[in-house]
């Protein structure tokens, strides 16, 4: 059951702000898929979502090479549009927060929760950082 949308609109905004588009339907995910180099967040409603993941996109998305897309489904929103992602990445185990950093349709680069809940948002943007480098 996906949570009531008024307490998910904060925690979106935390993303949109930086550019980040929502696909929030599969159709929108296999869409932003299409570009050469997409960055897709899984966002969350936990407290590392908040506290070190969105915060470090938005540091991250301040670097010169940065993906030509990225892009945002929301685990426990976005219902259908997640589990589309998820059946994409089915060689990963589900993990919300997450990123996933694609490259021509296939991912390069993962985030997983377990990532984001042992380091700080500085440390977790300079990863994305250095990912962008190599991929971008």
């Amino acid at each position: 059951m996906a949570y009531p949308e008024q307490f998910l609109m904060p925690m979106r905004q935390d993303l949109t702000k930086y550019g980040v588009e929502e696909t929030r339907t599969p159709e929108a995910v296999d869409e932003a898929l299409k570009s050469e180099t997409v960055l897709m967040v899984v966002n969350s409603i936990c407290g590392c979502a908040a506290g070190k993941a969105r915060p470090a996109i938005g540091a991250a998305l301040q670097n010169q090479k940065k993906p030509a897309k990225i892009s945002t489904v929301f685990a426990g929103g976005d219902e259908a549009a997640t589990a589309h992602l998820r059946g994409i990445l089915s060689e990963f185990p589900p993990s919300s927060p997450s990123m996933f950093l694609f490259k021509n349709g296939k991912p390069v680069f993962a985030l997983h929760r377990r990532d984001i809940e042992s380091s700080d948002q500085f440390s977790l943007s300079l990863r994305l950082k250095a990912a962008f480098e190599e991929h971008c």
